[in-house]
């Protein structure tokens, strides 16, 4: 799209296509085409997404499954599920099993409306594997135009079990007006003015982010790096992989430890992050290896930026930069990094879980890609502490169901 047909997509103060700002969630709501079993509350509505929260029932069922055009996901239940558990007074998911669980909210959507699920941070980077599913869904995440009907979660805990409830949120939803396209000059033209990935040595002379103590108590450091060479497109912007270590610890992640207890998802600042995590510190030559059977957090080397008009989105499986998953939960709220939200210095979180065979990645290693989308409307609320966000300018964070250091 060109920069005057993007000028030409204006309709007063808003563009006629785009992700759906915070005050048009509320209007589809009042509107009908988001309903719930029980009223949505204020604290579920995010900048540019909707909290979606589980019903009464999980569905234990013997595998994961996509509905196809001629089935709903009911129908796929009744013929596939093991037997069902009642999530009013609270149960245990546990890791490795597979649950479809009818969520709260269901939505009626007007023509050129559609909608895009993801986990929320809290629940991928407690390595659970959390989708939305449609009737007729082909496609995990992807809620078609017009769509009226329900909506589930397919939840699958992989490093822990987790104990959840009715009311829980474990997945979210943007919704999206028509088809809107961003061009490579646009991208471009948007970084310039925003920088939407600094490199290290950029952010050290504007942020003393880095200077937050990790949970095991130790200072990360940065390396100098030029972002001259990085040339965001319509594909995304791409970040790298801080796999230097801090200088007198070397700890660069953490890796999930096999067999631990179950963590309730709704309790906030209560586990001993030591009692499920084991630091990761670099190998020779500033490199980790990724075994498979393995679950990691990591960070990105340069801090990310989205402005407060913009919405962005984390691939979570590239396949042109390494056979593994490098984000659960994809979505970055209008304002994520924003000086003007109090943001300055947020680095990227990465859930990293490696496909198949082992992978090594060396520090400065290009990781992932952020792909950003123009809101409708500038939100009139925006990520930061003023809505308790969790994890503005975070470095290396685990879940806000861990403790953090003092």
């Amino acid at each position: 799209m060109s920069a005057a047909a993007e000028d030409d997509d204006r309709t007063g103060a808003e563009f006629s296509t785009g992700i759906l700002p915070s005050q048009a969630l509320r209007t589809a709501l009042a509107e009908g085409e988001i309903r719930a079993t029980t009223p949505v509350s204020e604290g579920q509505i995010q900048p540019a997404s909707l909290d979606l929260r589980l019903g009464e029932t999980a569905y234990r069922v013997q595998a994961s499954f996509l509905p196809g055009r001629r089935n709903t996901v009911r129908d796929r239940i009744m013929a596939h599920a093991q037997y069902q558990i009642d999530l009013t007074g609270g149960a245990v998911l546990e890791r490795n099993c597979v649950y479809i669980v009818p969520l709260m909210e269901t939505l009626s959507l007007r023509k050129r409306l559609s909608a895009v699920g993801n986990p929320k941070s809290s629940i991928g980077r407690l390595d659970v594997f959390a989708r939305v599913i449609t009737d007729h869904g082909v496609e995990f995440d992807r809620i078609r135009e017009s769509y009226k009907g329900p909506l589930y979660a397919e939840v699958s805990p992989r490093a822990f079990s987790i104990r959840v409830r009715t009311g829980s949120r474990l997945v979210q939803v943007r919704l999206r007006r028509g088809s809107p396209g961003t061009s490579d000059a646009a991208m471009r033209r948007l970084n310039r003015q925003v920088r939407l990935v600094q490199a290290p040595a950029d952010a050290a002379r504007t942020s003393t982010a880095d200077s937050t103590p990790d949970l095991f108590g130790h200072v990360p450091s940065r390396q100098d790096r030029s972002t001259d060479d990085i040339d965001p497109v319509n594909r995304g912007v791409e970040f790298t992989a801080d796999v230097h270590g801090d200088k007198n610890t070397g700890l660069i992640g953490y890796r999930a430890k096999r067999n631990a207890g179950f963590i309730d998802v709704d309790t906030w600042g209560h586990y001993d992050p030591e009692e499920f995590w084991d630091p990761v510190r670099p190998q020779a030559g500033n490199s980790v290896l990724l075994d498979p059977e393995d679950f990691y957090i990591l960070a990105s080397r340069e801090t990310v930026t989205v402005p407060v008009d913009y919405a962005a989105e984390m691939l979570a499986y590239d396949t042109l930069v390494g056979e593994f998953r490098v984000h659960y939960a994809g979505f970055f709220d209008p304002g994520f990094g924003a000086p003007e939200t109090g943001g300055v210095g947020s680095r990227a979180v990465l859930e990293v879980r490696a496909h198949e065979v082992p992978f090594l990645i060396e520090d400065g290693q290009v990781i992932g890609r952020l792909v950003y989308e123009r809101l409708t409307a500038r939100p009139d609320k925006l990520y930061g502490v003023q809505i308790g966000s969790s994890y503005q300018r975070q470095t290396l964070t685990l879940g806000r169901q861990f403790k953090r250091p003092a």
